[in-house]
């Protein structure tokens, strides 16, 4: 029923949106905004056939697709609102000085779109990272027409919001070729999409394999575009003396919960818990895996997803010095994530890379470390993550400044006393940390920070007012903030 996309059609998708690009450029902040709120109606208007159809393809349960579907609209809502506010422009004005020497000319500064974006839809995120989610929203937002490209684990969901977003285009009056939405399962439509010379940038959500091999394409071309690649990670918890020996059964329970959450099928799932051999860290360890022990396994999200956990948990603990703290009391089937506890000593996980890799799904190691300076030698050789979180006092920050500085270092969202899953979408959020967590740390996918992402700035030298944008102009026709001559005035 989905056939992969044609070299053919890849060609006519791209010159439709790069000649929408041609006009929606140039369309206004508000006319964005409202594009981006028919769309949010749309969806929200689409009915149970979109939930119904998602929970056959997905696994997941109706309610969490109800959260996921209103998460999207608010997301969608709330970059349109950003986008009109236009804060995201980052519009820079230095007025010309004369009597200089020698003389300092005019100069303005602001973000403009970059052109047509391929968006890939995620696995385990139906609609909130799929083809109406935030990299789409984010594009609109910018000013740029977009490609997506369904996740063959959903096709049937994706052609239903796609169909959802069409009817916002006719209903808007907005050119033909700003939304295009294809099928591909072969790696062919992935590599023809990113390679294709109008593609100005790449969104996607998903492996490090994938992420990576589209990032490697993309740099590959006669002109090198962005990618940004969200690709997950093992999100380290680091449990200090002072509040574990306080709370260990509290933490124990709060990362069970964690851990299983949507089956662990969340790119901030706590997969590396750290602390240092104590009875605090003993009695944690218990208390986890009895936790873990009563949780039901649940469906995943699709066959492949469920074969790969079973791989890699199996793989993980075959390692030598890797034991088992726990697993579910009940049997999962093929097609179910088995929760999962483990645990080594911090110097079998720094001579193994392997212990290092994220088990997508319900699954956590707990690393014993002898000492601070071991913890310390850890949080030094981890790769990126998108997130880290410190479970502690304030005595152990204070007391431990090394280790929160090698911390900082290796993620994108620093936790202090909660757990990582649960992504807040509001402008302060940052979702993307150092590689391989992302593809650029610089920037976010979450929160109306993205709209950057998919932008580029541009200075204009000695315009005269009435030919300069509107974002730009002397009287501020728009009323947005602007930094004019260093002061941020509106």
């Amino acid at each position: 029923m989905f056939l992969d996309a044609t070299q053919d059609e890849i060609e006519i998708a791209m010159q439709q949106a790069h000649n929408a690009f041609q006009q929606y450029k140039n369309s206004s902040l508000k006319q964005r905004a409202d594009f981006m709120r028919a769309i949010a109606v749309e969806l929200e208007n689409s009915g149970d056939e979109l939930i119904q159809t998602a929970m056959q393809e997905t696994n997941l349960p109706e309610a969490r697709l109800r959260n996921e579907k209103g998460r999207t609209v608010f997301q969608l809502n709330s970059y349109a609102q950003a986008c009109e506010q236009g804060d995201w422009i980052e519009a820079r004005i230095d007025t010309a000085i004369a009597e200089k020497n020698p003389p300092k000319p005019d100069i303005r500064k602001m973000l403009i779109p970059l052109g047509p974006v391929v968006v890939f839809g995620s696995s385990n995120f139906p609609f909130a990272y799929s083809t109406a989610g935030g990299d789409t929203a984010c594009a609109f937002a910018a000013g740029c027409p977009v490609i997506v490209k369904a996740h063959p684990a959903h096709a049937a969901t994706s052609q239903i919001v796609a169909k959802a977003i069409l009817r916002a285009v006719e209903k808007c009056k907005m050119p033909n070729g700003i939304f295009t939405h294809l099928f591909g399962a072969s790696f062919e439509v992935g590599k023809g999409l990113v390679m294709h010379p109008y593609t100005k940038a790449v969104g996607f959500t998903g492996s490090l394999t994938g992420g990576k091999q589209l990032f490697d394409w993309a740099n590959q071309r006669k002109e090198p575009i962005p990618v940004f690649a969200e690709m997950g990670s093992v999100n380290p918890v680091f449990l200090l003396k002072e509040e574990l020996a306080q709370s260990a059964m509290d933490i124990a329970k709060k990362f069970a919960d964690s851990i299983t959450l949507g089956v662990g099928q969340f790119c901030t799932n706590p997969g590396l818990i750290i602390g240092i051999e104590s009875d605090a860290l003993q009695l944690f360890s218990k208390e986890l895996g009895n936790a873990i022990r009563k949780i039901k396994p649940a469906n995943m999200l699709h066959s492949g997803i469920a074969k790969a956990y079973l791989a890699k948990r199996k793989f993980a603990l075959a390692q030598k010095g890797a034991t088992l703290v726990a697993a579910s009391d009940s049997e999962a089937d093929d097609l179910q994530g088995l929760p999962t506890v483990a645990t080594a000593s911090g110097q079998t996980f720094l001579q193994n890379p392997v212990l290092h890799q994220e088990v997508f799904g319900p699954y956590s190691i707990i690393i014993q470390c002898k000492d601070e300076n071991e913890m310390i030698a850890i949080a030094e050789k981890l790769e990126g993550q998108l997130t880290a979180t410190l479970m502690a006092t304030e005595n152990d920050i204070l007391e431990n400044h090394e280790l929160v500085n090698a911390i900082k270092n290796i993620c994108g969202r620093l936790i202090l006393n909660g757990v990582p899953t649960g992504v807040e979408v509001c402008l302060s959020m940052q979702h993307g940390g150092p590689f391989p967590a992302t593809t650029d740390s610089r920037f976010t996918s979450v929160g109306a920070d993205g709209i950057k992402r998919f932008a580029r700035p541009i200075a204009f030298q000695n315009w005269p007012d009435a030919l300069l944008p509107d974002e730009l102009k002397n009287n501020n026709p728009l009323g947005i903030w602007r930094t004019v001559n260093n002061e941020l005035i509106q």
